[in-house]
């Protein structure tokens, strides 16, 4: 009969996937007291490897953490403590801690980074606007305003009024394109690309309107940008996902339909001072397929000639950009609201008003169009995530960490950034 010492232990085998934390290979099986969690694990897995300093780790037995001790985990999937727990270990995400706070007069609705990781901030190093340690934060506001703010949470540039070109209503999004454009979108039904100059002294840093781009007939409310092909995709509440270029010598004439009721026919630039005028543009396509408010739309990873849509019609799209054709629909159960790519685990995942995120694998050849759902958000999740499976934002702006491979993430220098009704949060 097994003594009360041997029914208290199980074998468990530790794996990992991130080789700068593998165990020795010498190592086998070990005997741990069946009371163990995630802390008596973590001790462990430190002192197998002699680390100085301890690291933090989670702990998934079949693809989910552990939250509880192992025995309670053999007890409600009814596993025997003879059999081997197959336990992978990562590093754990460490809960973010708050370092400054942005004030706005109105609402924020979107967010971006200019910094040394960032996509835009990889195109500018060797211009004034983007410099090491010169981090900067992008908000759009439902005053109609753009601003460009440091991390000592002091604002150094902030977009025209509606008077000198800028915004007429509230703007939903906003993007870096590189570190001199900047694309915004808004209520106002138009798309709008800026130029942003900042100094070495920071002492008169601008954002200016560069072209007005107009085609959509109902709210513009997310935006993708791809710099080296000169592209922007926006999401709208007209069902249709348009395709713009960022140079006006490639963009045709704006449709005088959608032009501003006081553009008289045959004008192409609108007067914003004295000595201003904005160029105003047409899309290059307008895609419509969705039957309901496009809420989301980003370009595939690996090919920007290929997007993704998401709306509130439940279904996921994907475009071939040149040909201006819907090529796959994944239809899911619930509204669509925000979308960002996995591009090593060849899956999207969805933010949506079931309060979880699903992953879905928008390739043709895939046999199901849910890879994974993931739970816990307590309201809808229409912001997309801002690292790779790592966090996600919602209404109710619960950071929650999010895990389908391996647990590996890759932080903004800036940190997390979180919108919070007229308050940008930066967490680290």
């Amino acid at each position: 009969m097994a003594t009360q010492k041997e029914q208290n232990q199980v074998r468990i085998q530790l794996t990992t996937s991130q080789p700068e934390i593998a165990l020795p290979e010498k190592i086998g099986p070990v005997l741990v007291n069946s009371t163990f969690r995630r802390y008596a694990l973590s001790s462990l897995v430190n002192a197998i490897l002699e680390n100085e300093k301890p690291v933090p780790f989670d702990f998934l037995i079949n693809g989910t953490f552990l939250g509880s001790s192992l025995d309670d985990y053999l007890t409600q999937h009814g596993i025997s403590s003879e059999t081997t727990l197959h336990l992978e270990y990562v590093k754990a995400a460490i809960p973010p801690v708050h370092l400054v706070s942005f004030e706005h007069d109105d609402w924020v609705s979107s967010v971006d980074v200019l910094s040394d990781t960032s996509a835009a901030g990889t195109l500018g190093r060797e211009s004034d606007n983007q410099r090491p340690g010169h981090e900067r934060i992008l908000s759009a506001s439902y005053d109609g305003l753009l601003r460009v703010w440091n991390m000592s949470s002091q604002v150094t540039a902030t977009s025209p009024s509606a008077d000198h070109g800028g915004h007429t209503s509230s703007i939903k999004a906003t993007k870096f394109i590189s570190s001199s454009q900047i694309a915004s979108s808004g209520t106002d039904r138009t798309v709008r690309v800026w130029k942003y100059r900042a100094t070495s002294d920071d002492l008169s840093p601008s954002i200016n309107p560069h072209v007005e781009l107009y085609g959509h007939k109902a709210s513009v409310d997310a935006l993708a940008v791809h710099q080296p092909s000169s592209r922007i995709l926006s999401a709208s509440a007209d069902h249709s996902v348009g395709v713009w270029s960022t140079k006006k010598s490639d963009a045709p004439a704006a449709p005088e339909s959608c032009l501003p009721s006081n553009i008289t026919r045959g004008v192409k630039r609108r007067k914003v001072g004295p000595s201003i005028s904005t160029a105003q543009r047409g899309s290059l396509a307008l895609l419509k397929s969705h039957s309901a408010p496009v809420s989301s739309v980003i370009f595939a990873p690996t090919d920007p000639t290929v997007a993704y849509s998401a709306s509130w019609d439940h279904a996921l799209k994907t475009w071939d950009l040149p040909t201006s054709t819907p090529v796959d629909t994944r239809s899911t159960s619930h509204s669509l609201l925000s979308l960002a790519a996995l591009p090593t685990l060849n899956l999207v995942a969805a933010g949506t008003t079931a309060r979880h995120i699903t992953l879905i694998d928008p390739r043709a050849s895939a046999t199901s169009i849910v890879a994974m759902t993931l739970r816990g958000h307590t309201n809808a999740v229409p912001v997309e995530a801002m690292m790779e499976l790592a966090a996600s934002g919602t209404y109710d702006l619960r950071r929650q960490r999010r895990k389908a491979e391996s647990g590996r993430a890759c932080t903004p220098s800036v940190g997390k950034v979180l919108m919070e009704n007229r308050e940008l949060q930066v967490m680290e």
